[in-house]
């Protein structure tokens, strides 16, 4: 073999590198399954045949110019190691005032406030909201008394509650973010101070620290691997904040580094100059260069440990940092976070901006009545009595009035509507925290609402678009059943063979390597084996136990393996409990155990997987010197290399058959015996195109295929990639509420389908279309006239059920994304005609993309489901913000990984998923729990009832203020139009603070119209969310409507009671005060008697809020009209014995009950007649709630498998979206050079880690 080394990188082809240090090709555009996870960069994927020729010719002309201003222009980030003077050079000026360093600190901050800024900060913010900033601008229009007829404490009050209240829930807020940055920046690390490594904080790291890491530490910032306790320091990195992958990546350092930087005294030494990239977002990619001792050495990903992945089975690792804080690539890929905002917030907005025109169009008129009542009727010389010394015209007393209604009437501008707001939406978050239904035990996971501003959208959610990996799945891959020599096994069968109903796990204690986590139901086959009656049962475990590049190594006396596919993993395990353990590997040999009896193989080549074999074979020598190659891999391509004789043949296709139709993942197995001839003619050519420096890739692949044919078929096996508990379940649900699922995700076309039927998610009724048809369709529907329905209607069947699985390439070429590099040589200048022949070029590209992507969207939104696979994180945002922007529907995104973030934040609702893949997603997201399960819980549950709580809020708490207010407007008309008010100015202040607040609150938190269960039963109660029913515009002003007519009887009621009337003791209570009493009591009980007709779930708490306002009401007037209070305020309490005069009188009662009467009874007439003759089915649920649910409600019991029809579809093994460890292996630099021990126990990691394909 050639000593200079291979390595391989997720994605990307083997390249040989001649300095020691591994590079990689950039050429990888042509192969579909090829996708980066970039946030910024996705390369063109499909072949562009349109490109012109001139392009291409300069291209090549300029190329190698071109390569050098390239990296001039990237390698612009210099770190020195050891040396902090060296930075000071290095500044960067900020609000073109100060300078500052160009290096960011590695202390992470999401706060937003500290000691010092938090007051005026906070009092900022609030008072951009413009009800906050027109009330501050009443207060002070208060203070001026020609124009306020109102005391300064009927608004200055009520401001200050919300104010304090928004203020103390920022704070609580902001509290939480310092605990979370403050737990992560004081995590601890080794950093080199003054030749000996000291314990550090995170936040106090540099960049050009030289740092230590142990096992199981998590990575502070992005990090150059100098060195690692490992053989030729190699690292092994856990990614799960990152991609949600839990199976081990490796990292590998430089040689020099290796060989000449391992103790403290050679890294202190160390004094290295890195020229690399700016930071940036791109995950997988890193451009650099290292200097040192007049050499310089090319730097690429491979070496690099990014900021929070975790140090796996490494015990100690050198690195220096390279980007800290903000820089590293994990902090540049959490994307903006944009500020979200629920459609209600939107229309609450407007419907305050008319409120406000209202109020000045009122205003307006009631200042022109003054003006006219002024000059004709109140003038002095007729109404002398009304002379106050000033000789102002009627025009300056009208504008004077103008000001006064407007400080009369401002509560039609409801104050403490943001903030009621916010407290119920604070109330349901915490509901949302405490559901234990939605507790996940087994990872001790609550669910929890990160944030409190969006709890109504949850009921008004159209599309979902979620992840698959982690999200959907478990990322746990389980051996189910296999087809060995045309017989099939892994149903309930007996020791005998026969099939039987009895549920009994197979016993695998006679094997003392097994691990006894394998769910295996056959007792036959293990028969079988043991008895050696069918060699090719051992012979298809011993394949499975050889042919793989899995990576074995001790810990703590248990043997655990490392590969780069969990279904590698799960096949290992599976044969190790069936009797054929892996035990080692040397660069040369493998060591199996085959039924307790420990065999040597020699390795004499290793063929490994990449996207365009989907297979891989293993050559082999056995030790009774005979040679021989097991391969294995997607069916498809296995029976295209057998030989034509083989007997199994059509019965193993039968049972793929069935294993795709049980939504399996499945491989095929194979053998071939080679001739000591045949080989070495073949390891001729296999050698030469080792070392081939041109095309080297293509090369072997061709050498492959010259081995890899004549084959002769052992079975298949079938692996499950377990869902996680209730999804299909979930999804089907989800589906009867018109919830729109689409499946976003970096996983193959094969594994994602597969996933897709095995969720419901798809079905053998549905006709699957794939990329290339969705463009033909696409350009078939811009070559009509139609419009995108018509297209659509025309397009699909009428009697048809259409999916869409379109990959990530596809969908760039269709969405018209594809980008083209950049050309940076010189070119001559344009005329200024081309330059506008350009721009209308551009202009009309635009046009045609806009085109295009909407009527992409139109189709999609036609389908009845879609997978789209192969994506990259950009293109999972791209697909939502492109249904929010031409569908104008509300979006959820979920996901589990740090790919899953920018999408999670385009969605109007991110939900993350927590457990072992990571908190990436998590920490962008607005609500988190473990199990996707709990969606349709927060969705059906507390999304439908936090909408309609929210309804009934808003078009009560309009009702409520325009009955309250409007009766200074009836009242000005037998005023004079004076800006008089008709209460008392404390009931003024506390009417939205106390008297009518709390049930309303407890309404908004605890309403429910339905129960939990019934709200599950009947999933198209959703409906109604998602179209906005509940509160609309028609709904706002019905609710003002309610509101005008309430104020009409709350004053003409009592002013018709009080015309010529004679009280008990011969006095007539006719006076302005007791005018003012009475009709206050009755606008607080109407009010509050309202909100109990509202209220469809009665709890002691409704009773007490309700009862205990008008208690309240009533007990405080009483105070405040005491002769008490006045003698210490006598210019702040005038109505003095108002109350217990005006209420001793039976017939104000009377009038009271009566004016209440007439404000319920019309309300009760109403929803009575509409319930009885047009129900609707909420109505109909609740008539009926008793009845479903004693009869309705499914019956627990034990869920029957899902098993779909017949299909033609065949299941495809998932392979790893990167290469596995041959190349690794094949060097030998990963094997650990340790004796030969006494048999340990033998645990799989793999079996219980995620599918490295990341979603």
């Amino acid at each position: 073999m050639d000593k200079r080394r291979t390595l391989s990188v997720p994605g990307k082809p083997t390249v040989m590198s001649t300095d020691g240090l591994s590079s990689f090709s950039e050429d990888d555009q042509g192969d579909d399954d090829v996708v980066p996870y970039s946030d910024d960069e996705t390369d063109n994927e499909l072949d562009s045949s349109n490109e012109r020729l001139d392009d291409i010719e300069q291209s090549q002309i300029n190329e190698q110019s071109d390569d050098q201003r390239q990296a001039k222009h990237e390698c612009t980030w210099k770190v020195k190691a050891n040396d902090k003077n060296f930075y000071g050079q290095f500044t960067v000026t900020k609000c073109g005032c100060y300078k500052t360093s160009k290096y960011s600190g590695n202390a992470i901050r999401t706060y937003k406030y500290n000691l010092i800024t938090f007051l005026p900060l906070n009092l900022i913010e609030q008072f951009k909201r413009a009800a906050n900033a027109y009330f501050l601008a009443l207060l002070i229009l208060q203070a001026i008394p020609q124009i306020s007829t109102l005391a300064w404490y009927t608004t200055f009050v009520p401001l200050l509650v919300v104010l304090g209240i928004t203020a103390i829930k920022d704070l609580v807020d902001d509290i939480a973010r310092h605990k979370m940055d403050n737990i992560i920046n004081n995590r601890l690390c080794d950093v080199l101070q003054d030749g000996r490594f000291k314990s550090s904080k995170w936040k106090n790291i540099k960049v050009g620290d030289i740092v230590r890491l142990k096992r199981d530490d998590f990575i502070p910032a992005d990090i150059l691997l100098l060195s690692s306790s490992e053989p030729n320091s190699l690292c092994y990195v856990e990614t799960a904040e990152l991609d949600g992958e839990t199976n081990l990546k490796f990292k590998m350092s430089l040689e020099v580094t290796d060989k000449l930087i391992k103790t403290e005294k050679e890294l202190e030494t160390f004094d290295g100059l890195i020229d690399c990239e700016e930071p940036n977002n791109r995950l997988d990619k890193f451009v650099g260069t290292l200097y040192w001792r007049n050499q310089s050495y090319p730097l690429d990903a491979n070496s690099i440990l990014l900021r929070g992945c975790t140090v796996r089975n490494t015990e100690t690792t050198h690195g220096i940092v390279i980007f800290a804080g903000a820089d590293t690539k994990i902090m540049r890929n959490s994307g903006k976070t944009n500020f979200k905002r629920t459609r209600i917030d939107q229309l609450m907005n407007y419907m305050v901006y008319m409120i406000f025109m209202l109020l000045i169009l009122f205003s307006t008129g009631l200042a022109i009545g003054h003006t006219f009542w002024q000059s004709e009727i109140g003038n002095f010389s007729r109404s002398w009595y009304l002379d106050d010394g000033m000789d102002d015209p009627p025009t300056y007393r009208g504008f004077i009035a103008f000001w006064g209604y407007i400080i009369v009437m401002n509560t039609m501008v409801p104050i403490s509507l943001y903030v009621s707001v916010e407290v119920i939406r604070m109330g349901q978050s915490y509901l949302i925290n405490w559901d234990l239904q939605m507790y996940y035990a087994e990872k001790d996971t609550p669910a929890k609402a990160r944030t409190t501003t969006l709890t109504e959208q949850l009921g008004q959610i159209e599309y979902i678009f979620s992840d698959k990996t982690g999200t959907l799945t478990q990322n746990i891959m389980a051996f189910k059943k296999c087809s060995i020599n045309g017989t099939s096994y892994g149903d309930l069968c007996n020791a005998a063979g026969d099939k039987t109903d009895k549920v009994e796990l197979v016993d695998f204690s006679w094997n003392s390597y097994a691990d006894g986590n394998l769910t295996f139901y056959d007792h036959y086959l293990p028969q079988l084996i043991r008895s050696g009656k069918e060699p090719s049962t051992g012979e298809f475990f011993k394949l499975l136990a050889l042919c793989h590049t899995v990576m074995v190594e001790e810990n703590n006396g248990q043997i655990v393996y490392q590969s780069a596919s969990p279904d590698e993993g799960a096949l290992v395990t599976a044969a190790r409990n069936f009797g054929y353990a892996f035990l080692s590997r040397t660069q040369n040999a493998i060591t199996i155990s085959e039924l307790g009896i420990k065999r040597t193989y020699e390795v004499l080549a290793l063929l490994d997987f990449n996207s365009d074999r989907k297979r891989m074979s293993i050559i082999l020598r056995d030790p009774e010197g005979k040679i021989k190659l097991y391969c294995k891999g997607a069916d498809t391509m296995i029976y295209e290399r057998l030989h034509p004789n083989n007997p199994i043949k059509d019965s193993t296709d039968e049972d793929l058959k069935v294993f795709a139709d049980e939504t399996l993942r499945t491989l095929c197995l194979s053998y071939k015996d080679i001739s000591e001839g045949e080989f070495t003619k073949w390891n001729i050519r296999f050698q030469a195109a080792s070392v081939s420096t041109g095309n080297r890739e293509a090369a072997l692949d061709k050498v492959y295929e010259d081995i890899e044919k004549n084959l002769m078929l052992l079975g298949a096996t079938a692996i499950e990639d377990k869902l996680q508990d209730g999804v299909p379940e979930t999804i089907a649900t989800l589906k009867k509420g018109d919830i729109k699922i689409w499946v976003l995700t970096g996983d193959k076309k094969e594994t994602a389908e597969n996933i897709g039927f095995s969720c419901q998610l798809l079905t053998n009724e549905m006709t699957l279309y794939d990329g290339e048809e969705i463009n033909t369709m696409l350009t078939k529907m811009q070559g009509t006239n139609l419009t995108p329905k018509e297209s659509t209607q025309n397009i699909f069947k009428s009697d048809e059920n259409p999916a869409m699985i379109i990959t990530g390439s596809w969908l760039n070429e269709i969405l018209k994304e594809k980008k083209r590099r950049k050309k940076k040589w010189f070119k001559r200048p344009k005329t200024e005609t081309e330059k506008k022949m350009q721009m209308e070029k551009n202009q009309i590209n635009e046009a045609a993309k806009e085109i295009r992507q909407k009527d992409f969207v139109d189709l999609a939104c036609q389908c009845s489901a879609v997978i789209c696979c192969r994506v990259t994180p950009k293109q999972k945002a791209m697909v939502v913000s492109l249904v929010k922007k031409y569908k104008k529907a509300i979006t959820l995104a979920i996901g589990d990984g740090a790919n899953d973030v920018n999408m999670i934040k385009t969605a109007h609702i991110g939900v993350g998923i927590s457990g072992q893949e990571g908190m990436q997603a998590v920490m962008s997201s607005d609500y988190a729990f473990g199990q996707f399960r709990f969606l349709q819980r927060l969705l059906l549950v507390h999304g439908r009832w936090s909408y309609i709580r929210m309804c009934k809020f808003l078009k009560y708490f309009f009702y409520k203020n325009f009955a309250f207010t409007l009766v200074h407007f009836w009242y000005s008309f037998f005023n004079g139009f004076s800006a008089q008010t008709a209460y008392e100015n404390w009931f003024i202040t506390l009417y939205n603070v106390l008297y009518s607040s709390l049930p309303v609150l407890v309404v908004g938190v605890l309403d429910q119209d339905v129960t939990d269960k019934l709200s599950l039963r009947f999933p198209k109660l959703y409906i109604p969310g998602q179209k906005g029913a509940y509160f609309n515009f028609t709904k706002f002003f019905l609710s003002l409507f309610h509101g005008i007519i309430v104020s009409m009887i709350i004053f003409f009621v009592p002013y018709g009671a009080f015309l010529q009337t004679m009280g008990q003791d011969g006095e007539a209570p006719t006076d302005y005060q007791s005018f003012a009493v009475t009709t206050a009591s009755s606008l607080i009980i109407a009010v509050n008697f309202q909100i109990a007709l509202d209220t469809s779930y009665w709890t002691f708490v409704n009773a007490f809020s309700v009862l205990g306002s008008i208690i309240l009401y009533f007990a405080i007037m009483f105070d405040l009209h005491s002769a008490g209070i006045h003698i210490l305020f006598p210019s702040g309490f005038t109505f003095t014995g108002a109350a217990p005069n005006a209420l001793r009188q039976p017939y104000l009662w009377l009038t009271i009950i009566l004016t209440v009467a007439i404000c319920l009874l019309p309300v009760v007439a109403i929803r009575f007649m509409s319930r009885v003759m047009c129900p609707s089915e909420t109505d109909k649920i609740q008539m009926n709630r008793k009845k479903y649910e004693i009869e309705l409600l499914p019956k627990p019991g034990r869920p029957s498998a899902f098993r779909r029809t017949a299909s033609v579809r065949r299941s495809a093994y998932a392979f790893s979206h990167q290469r596995g460890y041959a190349d690794l292996i094949s060097s030998g630099r990963s094997i650990h050079k340790k004796g030969q021990r006494s048999r340990p126990r033998i645990r799989s990691q793999t079996g219980e880690t995620a599918d490295s394909n990341a979603s």
